[in-house]
C-alpha cells in the first residue's frame, strides 16, 4: 500500500474524495463514474485512473452493477490521518485537566468541581463539532 499522504497529495483525487463526501447522503448506493466525470470536468480516464489508486489505497469502495461502476467514499484509512495529525495538535482535553487541577488549589471546591466539568465539557463540545465538521468537508 502507498502512502496515504502520496496518494492525497493529488488534487485530482482530493477532489474525487470532496465530491463522494459530498454526494454520501444522497447516493446511498455509490456514485456512478460519469457523474465524477461530469462534476469535475475531465476525462473519463483520468478519472479511471485516479479511482484505481483510491480503491488500491482503501479509500473509496466499488460496487459493480453489470457494466457500471459506482464509488463510495472508505473514511476509515483518513481517520486515520486525522488521529495521527491531531498528535500535533493541543489536546484540549488534557489542557482542560490541567486548568481545573491548577485552580483546584485556589477554588473552593464545589466551584473547582464545576471548573472542571465546565472545562472538559467544552473541550467535548470542540472535538465533536470539529469531526462533524471534517465529515461534512467544511474544515
Amino acid at each position: 500500500m502507498a502512502d496515504i499522504f502520496d496518494v492525497i497529495s493529488d488534487g485530482t483525487r482530493r477532489d474525487i474524495l470532496q465530491f463522494l463526501l459530498r454526494r454520501s447522503s444522497e447516493a446511498e448506493g455509490g456514485t456512478s463514474v460519469s457523474q465524477i466525470v461530469g462534476e469535475l470536468g475531465v476525462s473519463q480516464p483520468t478519472v479511471s485512473k485516479h479511482l484505481k489508486v483510491l480503491r488500491e489505497n482503501e479509500l473509496v469502495s466499488v460496487r459493480e452493477d453489470g457494466q457500471r461502476r459506482f464509488y463510495s467514499l472508505a473514511p476509515e484509512p483518513l481517520e486515520q490521518v486525522d488521529d495521527w495529525l491531531m498528535q500535533f495538535f493541543v489536546d484540549e482535553e488534557e489542557l482542560a485537566e490541567e486548568v481545573a487541577t491548577a485552580t483546584m488549589t485556589a477554588l473552593p471546591e464545589p466551584a473547582a468541581r464545576a471548573a472542571e466539568s465546565i472545562g472538559r465539557a467544552a473541550a467535548s463540545a470542540k472535538t465533536v463539532v470539529q469531526s462533524a465538521l471534517k465529515r461534512l468537508g467544511a474544515s
